[in-house]
């Protein structure tokens, strides 16, 4: 059955195109997002929902979202969407970060020019035939020290843009690395030497922890004498009460802003006040944007949905379509072998150590471990997939750790599970072979070569003679058909294993006659996904 999409916000009509061009079913409903009921009502029967930010995406609406695999927010901005909550559903959110790059930071440079020369007000006081050419003197920006807060991908392009006006640009960005601020023909500085040089300062960060008030009062204070600040990013960036009364003594020349703390900003302490440019969050409103983000989260919902492929996401490790081609095995393969571990541990899981050895640790490591924690998860909770699992373990206080090494066996690479209980510590290894099949090859540090079948039945003994002929014999007494078989010893005398890949799932009878003839320690029936 093909996917369904719901389309609640305004969505170009060639973004909803692709969805029909890649087969998937789409239901274009742009005014349902405002209507809490009605979209609650409907959104049982879809895979997809793709929003802008009229669509609220709220706990509540998650619980009757039975079915919904993923989100995507046409836009960089997801504060109308309940990341935790859609984690522990098990919802993908994705957003298109680099659609709107060049239209935002084009938008700052319009706000620096604006508040430079004082273009709305001089603007306002001509049309009232007043013709002020005097009042309105503005500052040039060539040779003018511009400070930029945040030199990421929007940050960088403003950065670019300010050197072809001839400004000098300083940086303030954490992660920026000298080499990088090199080849971007900037200063990198640290937050308060930017706070006391630039001529004009713009921020260009998301709202967190760590940047919320990144412009306190006690940093606007240190700022230049005559500063103009912009802010096209996030409102709560900025101290607005701060910047107002700055703006009233002088000290602050001018501040653009196209974004509020509170919005819509119907009132703000800003307001009316001189050479304050103020515009209602147009940052991303160009016809370009708007069309290369609707258009870009039409593909990567596509794209997941249909491959499994996983961009921009804000809560699960990406995987483009190419990674997940290769990658896909040793997904299968890292479930599975978290499938085994949950299905033979009845105690509460401690710690989970993941070995990634050769070719498995240079892959996308975060979704081969969210794959495994998944797979140890379903044992208990079926609904629990790649992006909720991790949610739940940490939830659980499970200790998530992982160890990488170059090739250190026959194989070109393997995952190995190490699992701490309260009583027992486990282990099991896998790897994929050339056929793309996945194979168990340890388990209890005894060697193996067992291929992973739908249903498997496993079992432990003391290796002494005649047991595996017992065993088909069992099996055989109660028609079960055996597809596949594998055992495997850690000595002579030794503890033993056998691990039996049936045609159908194994009868509960069958399990018990297993048990009742006191030759096996352990009997587990297995299941894994087809």
């Amino acid at each position: 059955m093909a996917p369904k999409v719901l389309v609640s916000d305004s969505l170009s009509e060639t973004a909803v195109q692709i969805f029909r061009d890649r087969g998937i079913e789409v239901d274009f409903e742009p005014a349902l997002g405002k209507d809490k009921e009605a979209l609650a009502a409907v959104i049982g029967k879809y895979d997809g929902l793709a929003i802008r930010s009229a669509t609220k995406v709220t706990p509540s609406l998650l619980e009757h979202a039975t079915n919904l695999k993923v989100v995507g927010r046409a836009g960089i901005g997801t504060d109308n969407v309940d990341k935790e909550a859609s984690s522990k559903k098990g919802v993908i959110v994705m957003n298109t970060p680099f659609g709107n790059m060049i239209t935002t930071a084009e938008h700052a440079i319009a706000m620096m020019f604006a508040v430079a020369r004082q273009i709305p007000e001089a603007s306002a006081s001509t049309h009232e035939g007043k013709w002020e050419k005097s009042k309105f003197m503005g500052v040039e920006l060539t040779a003018k020290t511009l400070g930029v807060i945040g030199a990421g991908n929007i940050g960088g392009i403003v950065c670019d843009r300010a050197r072809g006006l001839k400004m000098k640009v300083i940086a303030y960005d954490p992660f920026l690395s000298a080499e990088r601020a090199v080849e971007m023909g900037v200063e990198k500085v640290e937050l308060e030497d930017l706070l006391g040089r630039a001529d004009f300062i713009t921020l260009h960060v998301p709202l967190t922890d760590s940047t919320r008030n990144i412009l306190s009062a006690e940093n606007l204070a240190k700022t230049k004498k005559g500063v103009r600040i912009i802010n096209c990013a996030r409102g709560g960036l900025v101290d607005e009460e701060a910047l107002a009364e700055l703006l009233k003594s002088g000290h602050v020349a001018g501040a653009a802003l196209d974004v509020f703390a509170v919005e819509p900003a119907k009132e703000n302490v800003l307001f009316g006040l001189p050479n304050v440019v103020c515009t209602p969050h147009l940052g991303a409103s160009t016809s370009e944007a708007q069309e290369n983000v609707a258009l870009q989260v039409a593909e990567q919902m596509s794209n997941y949905l249909l491959d499994g492929a996983v961009e921009n996401a804000l809560n699960m490790p990406s995987m483009s379509a190419e990674e997940a081609k290769i990658m896909g095995p040793w997904v299968t393969l890292a479930e599975n072998l978290g499938s085994f571990i949950g299905q033979v541990t009845d105690e509460a899981i401690k710690e989970i150590n993941v070995t990634f050895d050769g070719v498995a640790s240079e892959m996308n490591l975060k979704a081969l471990e969210a794959a495994v924690v998944a797979g140890i998860m379903q044992a208990s909770n079926p609904d629990v997939n790649m992006v909720s699992a991790p949610v739940i373990a940490k939830e659980r206080g499970i200790q998530i750790s992982k160890t990488t090494q170059d090739a250190a066996g026959v194989f070109d690479g393997y995952i190995k599970l190490d699992i701490q209980t309260v009583e027992k510590h486990r282990t099991i290894a896998g790897t994929v072979f050339s056929d793309g099949k996945p194979r168990f090859i340890q388990i209890k540090g005894i060697t193996i070569d067992a291929e992973v079948g739908e249903h498997m039945l496993y079992t432990t003994n003391t290796d002494v003679p005649g047991i595996l002929g017992k065993l088909g014999t069992l099996l055989a007494e109660h028609d079960e058909n055996i597809a596949n078989f594998t055992l495997g010893r850690a000595a002579p005398g030794g503890d033993a294993i056998a691990v039996t890949f049936l045609d159908t799932p194994i009868k509960e009878t069958t399990v018990n006659a297993l048990k009742d003839s006191g030759l096996f320690k352990h009997v587990r029936p297995l299941h894994f996904k087809a």
